[in-house]
């Protein structure tokens, strides 16, 4: 039997239900197929890694976060670069957080991955919306009852830096493990034979933690074991051009494109 393992991005009911504050429009009809296929494929999937959003109020991406200079939050899906904190565009709630924040927002930039974007507070720790959307847990629940444990993953809790990956922060903090790079997972993704990948959204997390698994697996030719189902993923609208990139970028480099009906049929 095929060492088969199924990796889940942020399946949560803020991204998946229309009621969610960072609905994903789509998220909840790919949730739903998604549920589908997990009971279908339950017997032939041997593992199971979901990645959770698990965030504070506050938070560097959080509106409560910053100020402008009447004291006004910023909207969400404000762009703040490190220039609009230099000229005091933007500054920080709490005045003993601007220096680290604006090293943060320097760092942001020179990576090379994009400046920090503001959200709606989404998947607080202990609410609702940090949950994993019902159907889908309802599957996840049954395939765990062959005596199987899901592998939840969580990211998201450090204040002082982003984390779209599952692999690693987007700006790692030295003092904080849970920042860096999750080799762990990487190692165990390695050793499986297929490697199914679905969630939410595909211009976001899901993008940057295929990006990072594959950057960082031992041999290029593993990209060629990730499927993504292209029908139990969705983009956030405004950057949806960056899901698209994305699935080009990955296919050009091994990985394959399936749907929940057709994988294992």
């Amino acid at each position: 039997m095929k060492n088969v393992h199924l990796l889940v991005i942020d399946p949560q009911v803020d991204f998946c239900d229309p009621n969610g504050s960072l609905f994903v429009p789509g998220a909840d009809a790919d949730m739903s197929r998604a549920a589908s296929m997990v009971r279908r494929l339950k017997d032939k999937v041997s593992a199971i890694h979901v990645t959770l959003d698990s965030h504070h109020t506050v938070d560097i991406a959080h509106p409560i976060f910053w100020k402008d200079a009447n004291g006004a939050m910023p909207n969400p899906f404000t762009i703040i670069t490190a220039s609009d904190v230099e000229d005091g565009t933007w500054t920080t709630k709490t005045p003993s957080h601007l220096t680290r924040a604006l090293d943060y927002v320097r760092s942001l930039e020179s990576n090379g991955r994009y400046p920090l974007c503001i959200w709606p507070p989404h998947c607080l720790i202990g609410s609702k919306g940090a949950n994993v959307v019902p159907e889908l847990f309802e599957a996840l629940v049954e395939w765990e009852n062959r005596f199987k444990v899901v592998n939840y993953v969580t990211k998201g809790s450090n204040p002082w830096t982003e984390h779209y990956s599952a692999i690693q922060a987007d700006v790692p903090d030295p003092a904080d493990v849970t920042t860096q790079l999750n080799t762990g997972l990487i190692k165990v993704l390695e050793d499986a034979d297929e490697i199914i990948i679905m969630g939410e959204a595909l211009s976001n997390c899901l993008k940057f933690t295929v990006e990072d698994i594959a950057n960082n697996f031992a041999d290029e030719s593993y990209v060629g074991k990730f499927t993504l189902l292209e029908d139990a993923t969705s983009s956030i609208q405004i950057v949806e051009h960056e899901g698209t990139k994305f699935i080009e970028g990955m296919v050009k480099r091994g990985m394959q494109v399936s749907t929940t009906k057709d994988i294992f049929s």
